[in-house]
């Protein structure tokens, strides 16, 4: 039986089979035993290799190893980020770009992607933080990225009632990539001041943001088809006469189309349905400013100061009010009121610099302006997102 072993072999050989058999469990149990310890090098390499072979989650889970070897590897938690919003693990991919974000030089692209999953698990107030964040890093990113952010920070800023930023950003988007159904919805919550995210408004509202918004895509699209503007928003008129912020969204349109006496019509009606609504008040302040009808526009600036304190618009309008009234001790007082509710607001610091050298107070006046031209140079890296775009290079580590 033993092939000529003798009758002890046996005795001897029973205790090395089931060496051999444990030897083989333990090798099977940890195949990284069986191979020799690889190197974080190797590792990453087979990590970059699933990951352009499209073996997603093998490209997740070597990336994690190679990250316990090497925490400080930046591209590896970069590219598990981008694995893991790639399947739409958001809060994964969450803290994958927190820690790139904090380990890099230039954290941008890295903000927008937090922006991003921040706003797909509802954590808006910190999405909204880190679009921010990446609006001061200029917008860095690659252009499918930065369509991508740029919709989703609008889409906050309308929420938090950051109407005209919101339009500014979408009307940058409706420029570069025409027409599109939700920008057209996203266009509509802005323009009609509904402080809502896309799906989240009463339904009977649906009809008038659709024509809002499309109102508002054709005045932006290039080159400015006034004529379809205007199409729509005749449409919003007839059905939606006596809705809030109807009347308001035509004035606002009707400036824009240079129309500024049938404007003025609009805001006036707003008023009418909506005695309290401070945006058309404080639009009609403006128009009485530049007209020098002082008395309307002060009144107008006072009620919606009163309405809403905490607007640095009103303040700021109140401000200029009062200075060309010659009420100077008045006017710095709600100018600085803007100022501090309003810091980074270039033309409130200009504003405010004016009042303060009719005061004679030639040193806060200076500062003052050297504060709005500081303002005003990042304005001009901050205001204009599409020519950032057009020399974007591809986001990713650095």
């Amino acid at each position: 039986m033993w092939g000529g072993l003798d009758e002890a072999t046996p005795c001897i050989f029973l205790p090395m089979v089931a060496a051999v058999s444990l030897l083989a469990l333990v090798l099977t149990a940890n195949p990284t035993a069986a191979q020799g310890s690889r190197t974080f090098e190797q590792i990453a390499r087979e990590a970059d290799a699933a990951r352009a072979s499209d073996q997603g989650q093998h490209a997740i889970d070597l990336y994690r190893e190679g990250l316990k070897l090497r925490p400080t590897w930046n591209e590896g938690w970069w590219d598990l980020g981008s694995l893991l919003y790639d399947q739409d693990r958001f809060p994964e991919a969450e803290g994958a770009f927190r820690h790139f974000a904090a380990s890099t030089r230039k954290p941008g692209p890295a903000y927008a992607f937090l922006g991003l999953c921040e706003y797909e698990t509802k954590d808006y107030e910190n999405s909204l933080r880190h679009f921010r964040l990446w609006a001061s890093e200029g917008w860095a990113g690659t252009p499918e990225l930065t369509d991508v952010a740029l919709f989703h920070f609008a889409l906050l800023l309308t929420r938090e009632g950051r109407f005209v930023e919101a339009l500014y950003l979408l009307t940058t988007e409706v420029q570069r990539r025409g027409r599109a159904p939700a920008l057209a919805e996203a266009m509509g919550l802005a323009s009609l001041r509904i402080k809502n995210l896309p799906g989240e408004y009463p339904s009977e509202q649906r009809e008038q943001i659709w024509l809002a918004g499309n109102s508002a895509l054709y005045a932006a699209l290039p080159p400015n088809d006034f004529a379809r503007a205007d199409e729509y928003a005749n449409r919003l008129l007839a059905h939606y006469d006596r809705s809030g912020n109807v009347h308001y969204y035509v004035g606002t349109l009707r400036g824009f189309e240079g129309k500024k006496e049938e404007a003025e019509k609009e805001f006036r009606r707003e008023l009418g349905i909506s005695p309290q609504n401070t945006a058309a008040m404080l639009e009609l302040a403006q128009m009485d400013l530049e007209a020098d009808r002082l008395a309307e526009a002060e009144e107008f600036a006072k009620n919606a100061v009163e309405l809403e304190p905490k607007n640095p618009e009103g303040h700021h309008i109140l401000g200029r009010v009062l200075l060309a009234n010659n009420r100077v001790d008045d006017s710095v007082k709600e100018l600085e009121a803007a100022k501090l509710l309003a810091p980074d607001a270039a033309t409130i610091r200009s504003h405010l610099a004016m009042a303060y050298f009719r005061l004679g107070r030639k040193n806060e006046a200076k500062a003052e302006m050297a504060a709005f031209s500081d303002l005003k140079a990042k304005e001009g890296v901050l205001a204009s997102p599409a020519e950032k775009v057009k020399s974007a290079k591809q986001a990713g580590p650095e």
